[in-house]
């Protein structure tokens, strides 16, 4: 199955190829944004489940690459030494309560990553497992109105 990085086995990721990906996606998210004319501060990113992943990557590895982001069904990709300083960047997180691939115990524990970055994360949970589904995307919609 495609995915942004590599993984060692399910939930085990290959933080050096995570590292590499991380800062290559950095790098196209600045060069189309500047290609387009968007400012790249005001970037959000919307991934699910591994693009979830290496969205929380980039929050943490490339603070500043992202103004927000929306993460379905994410876990902790990489914990930095120090942590980054993401005071007030918002994030909306989602979760499965039944997900099998990513225990809710891990999805919390990235909700708490964040929060003592800074970020401001709002943690919606889906009755459901690791599919994604329309409440939790409409409820997205919503929330990134709001922001």
């Amino acid at each position: 199955m495609p995915r942004f990085f590599r993984r060692l086995a399910e939930g085990v990721f290959d933080l050096e190829d995570l590292r590499f990906r991380t800062v290559e996606l950095a790098e196209f998210v600045d060069t189309a944004a500047r290609a387009y004319g968007v400012e790249p501060s005001s970037m959000v990113a919307a991934g699910y489940s591994n693009g979830a992943n290496i969205a929380a990557s980039l929050l943490l590895l490339k603070p500043g690459a992202l103004a927000a982001a929306v993460l379905f069904h994410a876990m902790v990709p990489i914990v930095p030494d120090p942590l980054p300083d993401l005071k007030g960047v918002p994030v909306f997180l989602t979760g499965g309560k039944q997900d099998t691939m990513i225990a809710p115990r891990e999805t919390e524990r990235l909700a708490r990553l964040l929060e003592s970055a800074g970020a401001s994360v709002q943690l919606a949970w889906q009755p459901g497992g690791h599919g994604l589904s329309r409440p939790e995307m409409e409820a997205a919609r919503e929330w990134l109105r709001g922001i």
